[in-house]
């Protein structure tokens, strides 16, 4: 009996402890970024362009009155480094940013030239919410931030077209090569190695 007793009581006292809600997130505080834009300003500052999804919009509600808006909103801030710029954007919004759906990320061919890329590798891979799987590219010719703003008429979301892209010239034609965050981090650690973004 006493054995009985003593299970009773360590069953209810584990229900107890782990039966909680500690890590919640609901999804009306969030703003999914799915595409991230990564450019250096003259005066030598880091400016960030986050796409931003409208949820209602992409799942084709309509907002009242019966105009529709964007699938994407579009934010942007500068910061001494892309922490900051991060929460300065923040700032902006009414939801904390959530970069685990970040399929995108855009580097302005400015700051690939004149910094590389060890810089940013650094806060991208700190960051326990970016995915190492996010797709990454340079803006060729433009700044990231005009590749991000960018909308297009057939895919709601344009990061979503942009990676469509990739995928389909890489299979069909071979003019590029979809690459990864964690395929470029692997390429500037190799000995010898080097990484190929497209």
């Amino acid at each position: 009996m006493k054995r009985k007793g003593a299970f009773l009581l360590l069953m209810i006292m584990i229900t107890v402890l782990l039966s909680s809600c500690w890590s919640k997130k609901e999804l009306t505080d969030l703003a999914f970024v799915s595409a991230m834009g990564v450019d250096k300003t003259k005066g030598g500052s880091y400016h960030l362009t986050l796409q931003i999804i409208n949820p209602g919009n992409v799942a084709g509600g309509i907002q009242g009155g019966g105009a529709q808006s964007p699938p994407v909103t579009i934010y942007s801030a500068s910061g001494d480094n892309i922490v900051e710029a991060s929460r300065r954007a923040s700032s902006r919004i009414s939801r904390k940013l959530y970069y685990a759906h970040a399929n995108l990320i855009v580097i302005g061919e400015r700051m690939a030239r004149e910094n590389g890329l060890n810089p940013l590798m650094d806060a991208l891979d700190r960051d326990p919410e970016f995915r190492n799987t996010s797709t990454m590219v340079i803006a060729n010719h433009s700044t990231a931030a005009d590749l991000v703003k960018a909308l297009t008429p057939v895919d709601k979301i344009p990061a979503n077209k942009v990676m469509k892209t990739l995928e389909f010239t890489q299979r069909k034609w071979g003019e590029t090569v979809k690459v990864s965050l964690q395929d470029v981090m692997n390429g500037l650690q190799s000995p010898g190695g080097e990484a190929v973004v497209s």
